[in-house]
Order: structure tokens, then sequence, then C-alpha cells
């Protein structure tokens, strides 16, 4: 006994498009998150800086911080570092590349002898090549000579 199904004269056409508009619609809301999510991923430690009018270098894409902050701790990227523990925690975060450039930012309220202990440290460490981080200083704010 043989069931045959026949629908009768109703050929459905099949459609080969895809529709696009969901994709587009989570393209966009993963693009609005990543806008939102792209600022809060460039969380800094805070610190003044000073300002500096030295031409500004190149910098890589991933540079190594050592901070130095108002209350004279220090911070290697964004994790506190002690100072007996500088050397070892440089080792790891560079893979004891002691090449590689060490970016040192220093608050304003930091005095040049603890600037000089922790540059020190640094060349204890093994660690030679120190860049100092200041702010740019804008043209409109350079000073000028009154008459």
């Amino acid at each position: 006994m043989a069931v045959q199904l026949n629908h009768g004269d109703d050929d459905l056409a099949e459609t080969h498009e895809i529709n696009v508009t969901p994709f587009i619609d989570v393209i966009l809301v993963l693009l609005i998150i990543f806008m939102v999510a792209a600022p809060l991923a460039t969380v800094d430690v805070p610190v003044d800086l000073p300002v500096s009018n030295a031409a500004q270098q190149p910098r890589p894409d991933r540079p190594l911080y050592l901070t130095i902050k108002a209350d004279l701790g220090l911070v290697l990227g964004e994790a506190p570092v002690t100072r007996e523990g500088l050397a070892a925690a440089l080792d790891a975060a560079t893979g004891h590349n002691r090449e590689e450039r060490i970016f040192l930012r220093a608050d304003q309220a930091v005095s040049y002898g603890e600037v000089m202990q922790v540059m020190n440290a640094l060349r204890a460490a093994g660690y030679l090549k120190v860049a100092l981080v200041g702010l740019e200083q804008a043209a409109a704010t350079a000073p000028t000579a009154s008459p």
C-alpha cells in the first residue's frame, strides 16, 4: 500500500536570498558595545605629569610604564610593586628582555631625588633604556616675554 502526498498545484517558490537585516542589526549593536568599552579598557593610573616642550617621539604598540605616584608608590603597568620587588616584576613583564625601553612617569609632587632612586633601581636591575614621560606643552600656554 503506497501513500501519495499530493498538495495540488500549490507550488511554492523557493527563496534563495539571505535576509541580511538581522545580521546588520547585530553588527551595529557590537559596534556600539566596542565603542563604549574601548575607552574603559585603557584605564590608567592617575598621575599629574609635568609639562615638557620636547618633540613627541613615536611610541611602541605596548609600552611598559613604571609610574611613581604622589605617595611615592610604584606601579608597573597597572599593578603596584614594591621597590624590593621591582627587578623581579620587570623581568616578568619584559620576559627578561633588558633591551626593552621602560617609560618612567612621575607625579609633579615627587622630588627629583626619588626619581633618581627609581632610575638607579632600574639601572641596578639591568634596564638601561629609560624614557621619561611628560605632558606636551601647548603653543598657547608657552611663556611670553613681557615688555
